[in-house]
């Protein structure tokens, strides 16, 4: 039977009119623009272990290009860890003290004017009423000079003990943590820029970077982290996927076509991953699985991480976390603030149902590098469970296996090649001579 065409265009419509407005293509305008002198030297520097307290670990360890700028495990190994990706291990002669307590985030698209919080609990934030722009746990101590909010970004892995700094008494850089000595002659900043300037082949490029430097000025960490966020910014804009092509008035496959129907209709995921870069920045409770140290205060004896709560005191905010962008996401698993879901089906099924997903959860899906560590201490109390149960939200309706498929094959078309192979890519050697992970 035929059906009356006007009955047909009014389904249509009304089809169209329920499902949100795809993003606009993006453009130059959405960045910030890079200097590409800065972000050769920034490359270098987030290549270069001489960041780390005790001169083992770079950026690049956690946020290597050959795990889309993670590190390929649900939670990393930073100090006292050896190798890298899933095959970094403890170093028996200097065993970690424990994992890091969130997932490591991919950097795609940073740079892009819209990034104005960062880290998944949003604890870096631009904010005009404070010094420098930016609200940061440092709140009247933050440093100003930063170039951005993804240059402040770079300063945190450096003063965390288990991230870049060492253990306490271990090296200069630790100590003048561990005595609250961050900012200042001496300040763990300050023994880090020295060590860089001292290596003439760095200060040599600084010199030609940045005028001030040139005119005398002593290379300052915020020096360091403008460059780093350079590189940042022009390694890893992701603008070329399959999906900007199809905004710019290309095509996509039947079945990544059904998926983007879905993702921005029936389904829903376009509630909170909207916009250019599929995110709302904002913070929502997903009912996630919790394990691994947790986030406690040094005070507090327990393993649980309330994710936004820790920033705003609001206990609304209770184990929500900032909505991750989605390009490139089909390279960047795991997946979630603690890197629960080794496979992209089975975490946007998580979605689908919070509440079964947590009670039912796959002990074995977090891929953990080896550690003697307490990793299920919140999932092994009901009550911690119940508590991040009843906090989550459920946002779209039920999907069956043919629709997720479909979705994850949308997903796959915001794979972007220019920032997933890398523009500079892995420099040859970094000036202090120290090994680079490759």
């Amino acid at each position: 039977m035929r059906m009356n065409t006007s009955i047909l265009a009014l389904l249509i419509a009304t089809s169209q009119a329920a499902a949100d407005p795809l993003p606009e293509p993006v453009t130059d305008a959405d960045y910030a623009p890079v200097d590409l002198d800065e972000a050769k030297l920034g490359q270098l520097l987030f290549y270069d272990p001489i960041l780390s307290g005790n001169k083992n670990i770079s950026c690049a360890t956690c946020h290597h290009p050959k795990f889309a700028t993670g590190d390929g495990v649900s939670l990393s190994l930073g100090e006292g860890g050896v190798g890298l990706g899933p095959a970094r291990r403890p170093d028996p002669e200097n065993m970690p003290e424990d994992r890091i307590p969130r997932h490591a985030q991919a950097l795609f698209n940073l740079g892009a004017y819209e990034f104005t919080r960062l880290f998944h609990d949003g604890r870096i934030e631009v904010d005009p009423s404070k010094p420098g722009g930016l609200r940061t746990p440092m709140d009247e101590d933050m440093t100003q000079g930063f170039a951005s909010i993804l240059s402040a970004q770079t300063m945190f892995p450096v003063l965390s003990a288990d991230e870049m700094a060492g253990h306490y008494g271990e090296n200069d850089v630790s100590k003048a943590v561990r005595s609250g000595r961050i900012t200042g002659d001496g300040g763990a900043w300050d023994i880090i820029s020295k060590r860089v300037a001292s290596i003439n082949e760095y200060q040599n490029q600084f010199n030609a970077v940045y005028a001030e430097v040139e005119a005398g000025r002593p290379v300052a960490f915020t020096d360091i982290s403008n460059a780093i966020a350079a590189f940042i910014e022009f390694e890893w804009r992701s603008d070329d996927s399959p999906f900007d092509a199809y905004l710019r008035g290309g095509s996509l496959s039947s079945g990544a076509t059904a998926g983007l129907e879905l993702f921005y209709g029936d389904a829903k995921c376009s509630t909170c991953h909207s916009g250019p870069f599929q995110t709302d920045h904002g913070f929502h409770a997903m009912g996630t699985p919790q394990f691994g140290p947790g986030k406690a205060a040094s005070f507090e004896d327990h393993a649980r991480d309330t994710g936004r709560m820790r920033v705003t005191g609001n206990p609304d905010d209770a184990y929500k976390f900032r909505t991750p962008s989605l390009r490139n996401v089909a390279e960047t698993a795991p997946y979630g603030h603690t890197g629960a879901y080794s496979n992209l089906g089975d975490f946007i099924r998580s979605h689908v149902d919070p509440i079964f997903a947590l009670a039912n959860y796959d002990r074995t899906q977090p891929i953990l590098p080896e550690l003697e560590a307490e990793d299920w201490w919140v999932m092994d109390r009901p009550a911690e469970v119940s508590a991040i149960r009843d906090s989550a939200r459920i946002f779209t309706s039920h999907l069956n296996d043919i629709e997720v498929a479909q979705i994850v094959a949308f997903l796959n078309t915001l794979t972007g090649p220019a920032a997933t192979e890398g523009r500079l890519g892995i420099p040859e050697q970094v000036p202090s001579g120290l090994k680079i992970d490759r």
